[in-house]
């Protein structure tokens, strides 16, 4: 492992251990439940979005068809509810993005009000066949300072990239076995995002700063579903 990632990685952790409010309250296991804004209610923002309901905190789905969320919600319970996008953004404490890549854009400029200084777990991956010219610019920037760039102001974390969205949703049956690699340049962002990765049922591993995103996506050597050991194995031989 690199000086500088091995630096990078102790900050970190330093920082979680000593995070102000409210964010010392969301890292710590005892704390009030978080409120969670998704945008995008699809395969892994709906699975992701069930699971936290179920573990106590408050979600707002939203998507482009808000009856579809409407009816997630309802199935959900009190806990849940459902809006518009820019409701879900003011809604929560820590946002979830998972939207096609291609929709980035049109979010950072929508919402950026709303994104700016806030935890945002992006989720999106860049594909060139479905999102065109913007996908091969952010695989050639590195996906998670593209992303960065396209929501500036949002303390962005990089998770949840390249594990199947049905998995996603059984991971508390068997908690901690499988590793979610994260990456981020926020310490207390990193710290709070790994509260909710380990409230799905994985046990998060920093692999360093968001210019090693560019990993977190299907196709590369992170991918799938890998125990924390391994994880760290594989993200020391990256650069």
């Amino acid at each position: 492992m690199k000086p500088a990632r091995r630096e990078f990685l102790k900050a970190a952790a330093a920082a979680a251990l000593a995070l102000p409010a409210p964010f010392a309250r969301a890292a710590s296991g005892s704390e009030d439940k978080l409120k969670i804004g998704t945008i995008g209610s699809g395969n892994v923002g709906g699975t992701l979005g069930s699971v936290w309901v179920k573990a106590g905190h408050e979600v707002m789905f939203s998507s482009r068809t808000l009856e579809n969320d409407k009816a997630l919600a309802a199935k959900l319970g009190p806990r849940a509810h459902a809006g518009t996008p820019r409701e879900a953004a003011a809604f929560g404490e820590v946002l979830l993005v998972s939207v096609p890549y291609g929709s980035l854009p049109e979010i950072g400029k929508e919402l950026g009000d709303l994104l700016r200084g806030k935890v945002v777990i992006d989720t999106c991956n860049p594909f060139p066949g479905r999102d065109g010219d913007i996908a091969k610019w952010a695989r050639e920037k590195g996906v998670g300072l593209a992303s960065a760039q396209l929501l500036p102001g949002a303390r962005i974390v990089r998770a949840f990239n390249a594990i199947g969205s049905s998995s996603m949703g059984e991971a508390h049956e068997r908690p901690g076995r499988v590793g979610m690699p994260i990456a981020g340049d926020d310490a207390e962002a990193v710290a709070l995002a790994s509260r909710l990765v380990r409230d799905v049922g994985y046990e998060p591993v920093l692999v360093g700063g968001l210019a090693m995103g560019k990993y977190l996506m299907p196709g590369t050597p992170l991918a799938g579903e890998h125990t924390p050991a391994e994880i760290r194995r594989i993200a020391a031989t990256l650069k």
